[in-house]
């Protein structure tokens, strides 16, 4: 699930950014993404770590830098310390609207201004570079043919990456003035540095800076062949998966709970806090599924009903049946179809019904059966249905057997 969101920077100008959230549930923690030099939010590599982190229940935020995408302002008129600025003020975003971030991501350039803005972001506890620099420096040999005219002229326009972009002296000025691998020493959270040993802009010894600088908890993990921009779709999501369990220990160890319903072998778990309102996370012997109900009915609508998936099971269940019996039979059946809607009827309104007050429950099943078969044949998988064990479980009488542990 992704979501559109602006945020005012402390210059006045709107960022343009996308959360990332988990399909399932609540998220447990929130994560900051942090674009590479030029680049934007939109990177291949920063939509899939952010997917990834979102699947493990980890909301992501990537934007984009001021003057670059979506946001306002002049990328001219920016800096490595204004980058630095625009993710503590989306640090402040996310706290007064979510919570406070407890994972910070930075992709080359944006991961030098993860560590350096990490020390003003005091509620990460997990940091996480990939193919950065140790220093922001490093970015000047970018600059290489047009750093002359820029430092005699003031400004000059510089193709990177093919697309134009005017670099003034401040630029220059503000990179040169920075110190990030003298406080990554200091940094006091875990560390991450992710890197291809093959990196075509930013050497692994780069890498290898960061590393030796920082303490303990500190990790490093080669992305082998990709290339600085992760532009495979498996290198990106590869480390995003990475990520995402690296990170995950530190979030427990720092009281985040990443698992509403905890997994037990044979067991379907429901756990529902009191503050989720009908929100239930539930795990199915290892399968996470959410159940929640309707905004109408004061829920958040982010799964389905308890009803819907009692319909659900009916209706999987009959698809498993008929689908084996056409295997049996080799019948040439090439899928099935069910849909099942649940309702409440009056039992004075149901002639075969032996309950005769009150209400009862009705599961109206329609059989979609694709494939070259007989009308003859269409009827007996139809009689077939009714001998899904689901559907017998619920004509038979049912116990359930409550006790407090």
């Amino acid at each position: 699930m992704q979501e559109n969101i602006r945020f005012t920077n402390r210059d006045g100008e709107t960022l343009a950014g996308v959360m990332h959230l988990p399909d399932i549930g609540l998220p447990a923690a929130f994560a900051l993404f942090a674009h590479c030099f030029t680049c934007t939010k939109n990177i291949k590599a920063a939509v899939n770590i952010a997917d990834a982190l979102a699947q493990q229940g980890i909301a992501t935020l990537r934007f984009d830098f001021t003057g670059l995408g979506q946001s306002e302002g002049d990328f001219a008129d920016t800096h490595f310390s204004s980058n630095v600025e625009d993710l503590v003020d989306a640090a402040g975003w996310l706290e007064q609207n979510h919570q406070s971030p407890k994972v910070l991501v930075g992709h080359s350039l944006g991961g030098t201004a993860v560590l350096a803005a990490a020390h003003q972001i005091e509620s990460a506890v997990a940091v996480a570079t990939i193919g950065s620099p140790a220093d922001a420096e490093h970015v000047l040999h970018l600059l290489d043919d047009e750093l002359d005219t820029i430092e005699a002229a003031g400004e000059a326009n510089v193709n990177l990456a093919g697309r134009p972009f005017k670099i003034k002296k401040d630029f220059v000025d503000n990179i040169r003035s920075q110190s990030v691998r003298d406080g990554i020493r200091s940094l006091r959270k875990a560390l991450l540095v992710m890197h291809s040993p093959i990196d075509e802009l930013v050497n692994v010894d780069e890498a290898g800076n960061i590393f030796a600088a920082a303490l303990h908890p500190k990790s490093f993990v080669s992305l082998d062949d990709s290339d600085h921009l992760l532009s495979r779709e498996t290198d990106s999501r590869y480390a995003g998966l990475v990520l995402a369990a690296w990170a995950s220990r530190y979030l427990v160890e720092a009281g985040v709970k990443l698992d509403h319903a905890p997994y037990q072998p044979g067991a379907v778990v429901v756990e529902a806090k009191t503050d989720d309102g009908f929100l239930s996370m539930i795990n199915a012997d290892g399968h996470k599924l959410v159940a929640d109900e309707p905004t109408s009915y004061g829920g958040t609508d982010r799964g389905p009903t308890p009803y819907d998936l009692l319909s659900a099971a009916l209706g999987a269940c009959t698809a498993m049946t008929l689908n084996m019996y056409a295997r049996y039979k080799k019948l040439p059946v090439e899928s099935v179809r069910v849909d099942t809607m649940h309702n409440k009827i009056h039992a004075k309104d149901c002639a075969d019904c032996k309950t005769e007050t009150g209400k009862v429950d009705k599961f109206e099943r329609v059989v979609s059966i694709a494939g070259d078969i007989t009308e003859q044949q269409r009827q007996r998988m139809l009689e077939i249905a009714d001998r899904c064990p689901v559907h017998q479980t619920l004509h038979r009488e049912v116990k359930v057997v409550s006790r407090l542990e």
